[in-house]
């Protein structure tokens, strides 16, 4: 019977290339103001799934929401501006 560490060998002789290149840490910076945006609104939600909302959760889960849509339209405009050749909307 062949060992785990042997298999485990094979799959981590290639880890230089398993961290993250530059390029994509930008890419997640640039992300980062909707990542957590979803987080927040995740936990809002979270909040309300053992009990019934309240005024206070509605409002909370709606400026949540809100903020997504804000982060996505940032981040779309800002990707979509930097696709346009000369910065052109």
């Amino acid at each position: 019977m062949n060992s785990i560490v042997t298999v485990q060998d094979a799959v981590t002789a290639f880890a230089d290339w398993i961290e993250p290149t530059d390029a994509e840490l930008d890419a997640i910076e640039q992300e980062l103001p909707l990542i957590l945006a979803d987080v927040d609104l995740l936990d809002a939600q979270i909040i309300t799934l053992d009990r019934t909302p309240t005024e206070l959760d509605t409002r909370r889960i709606r400026r949540a929401r809100r903020r997504v849509l804000a982060e996505r339209l940032v981040l779309a405009n800002r990707t979509a501006g930097a696709i346009l050749p000369g910065g052109a909307a």
